[in-house]
């Protein structure tokens, strides 16, 4: 479990770096400079409960096992970023989207949400095969 926490930390940083470099070169910034925070890494470390998640789901449909995933991932980003926000470290400020719920969760992003909680899936159930010598 540790070692999917860290995984997910660090799949969680890499995707919001891309996510962010390509809001740059979307604003026409070349540098495509692309953040995180490191108050990100635990809370994509939580990703971790979707292996538990997809073994009570994996018989329904994707589409409804990614809106769950987008779900428990607004659930987090809404507690996480309230708490950031009291202590003014929160990393993200969504307060100008027209689609925000105090100023911690867009939900525009709810695509995004199903898509990384589907790869996350993909990435902590997948089959490990052996190899087999002839």
């Amino acid at each position: 479990m540790k070692k999917n926490f860290i995984l997910c930390g660090l799949i969680g940083w890499c995707l919001e770096i891309l996510f962010t470099a390509f809001d740059s070169f979307r604003r026409r910034e070349l540098t495509l400079v692309g953040k995180t925070s490191l108050w990100m890494f635990p809370i994509y470390g939580l990703a971790v409960i979707i292996k538990p998640l997809y073994q009570k789901l994996k018989n329904v449909p994707t589409l409804i096992r990614a809106f769950a995933y987008s779900m428990l991932i607004f659930t987090a980003e809404y507690i996480f970023g309230s708490i950031l926000k009291k202590y003014r470290v929160c990393p993200w400020d969504y307060s100008k989207a027209r689609t925000n719920i105090k100023g911690v969760i867009r939900l525009d992003y709810a695509p995004y949400w199903m898509l990384t909680g589907l790869l996350y899936e993909k990435i902590l159930c997948r089959k490990k095969y052996e190899k087999h010598t002839l």
